[in-house]
């Protein structure tokens, strides 16, 4: 129905000074986390895929190596608080250090307030945003030697709503909050923290939610109809090569900011779609 990438991520590389660097990318082996993956080893970074399946990790690890680049993967379930240590420090011995943490790994579960319950919404947070905090808190001191940069994937849900879906806009919520709040205790180690904000981006996930639906093929052009630049789903790949920026030091005086990459979605007028 949509493809994740339009357009050859290596005839869009630039040198971002990012060669060899060790860089994490939670849930890295499909969705947005591949699309970052791909890019960053377009870059010349060791990608390091962090994700609960074994099969999925290896095999886009292999497809990277196969083609040239370099990367490293993890499995860990990140709801587990333990696998999140565990997984940081399989990657700090492999490597001796860490340049940078993209936390992307997550599920809109749809938890929401009249449907949900005290167990779900816990298990959400855990399954959203508690790693966050975890992953970004063992790899801080590999962070401070090498001076890296951190990179949270978050959505609309948190400034728009969606509906029935309490616990990740709330997860999502607290995505924002801790990227402003890392940004401001971080200063000191010049640590940059940034966080890319995802609309309508068409995923696997994306996908299986849809297929969810009754007529999933007019929803999909309901939905695209309201995306003011050109009426399209952002792509995967264009929200790596936001994030890759970010982690680069090109971007060396951003720190703080929620980008959105979005065509416009949450902040222009709608009414401008159908312009």
């Amino acid at each position: 129905m949509h493809r994740l990438f339009t357009n050859s991520i290596k005839n869009n590389t630039m040198d971002l000074g990012l060669k060899n660097k060790i860089i994490i990318v939670t849930g890295g082996a499909r969705g947005i986390g591949e699309g970052i993956v791909r890019v960053l080893t377009a870059e010349g970074a060791v990608a390091v895929i962090v994700g609960r399946s074994s099969v999925d990790n290896i095999k886009l690890q292999k497809e990277i190596e196969n083609a040239g680049g370099q990367s490293f993967s993890v499995e860990a379930e990140l709801s587990d608080p333990t696998a999140c240590e565990k997984a940081v420090r399989a990657v700090a011995l492999h490597f001796g250090r860490i340049d940078g943490l993209v936390n992307n790994a997550g599920v809109n579960d749809g938890v929401g307030l009249e449907s949900g319950d005290y167990e779900g919404f816990m298990k959400s947070l855990h399954n959203n945003l508690v790693h966050y905090y975890l992953m970004a808190h063992f790899a801080l001191p590999y962070l401070k030697k090498s001076g890296g940069a951190i990179v949270n994937i978050s959505s609309k849900t948190a400034e728009t709503g969606q509906g029935n879906t309490s616990a990740y806009a709330a997860a999502n919520g607290g995505r924002n909050a801790l990227t402003r709040e890392w940004a401001v205790e971080l200063l000191k180690y010049n640590i940059r923290v940034n966080a890319v904000i995802v609309s309508e981006c068409y995923t696997p996930q994306y996908e299986s939610w849809v297929k969810t639906l009754k007529n999933p093929d007019e929803k999909v052009r309901e939905i695209i109809s309201k995306i003011p630049l050109e009426n399209r789903m952002t792509t995967a790949a264009e929200i790596a090569q936001a994030v890759v920026f970010l982690l680069s030091e090109k971007s060396s005086h951003t720190t703080g900011q929620l980008l959105h990459v979005d065509g416009g979605y949450v902040h222009l007028d709608r009414a401008l779609a159908n312009a």
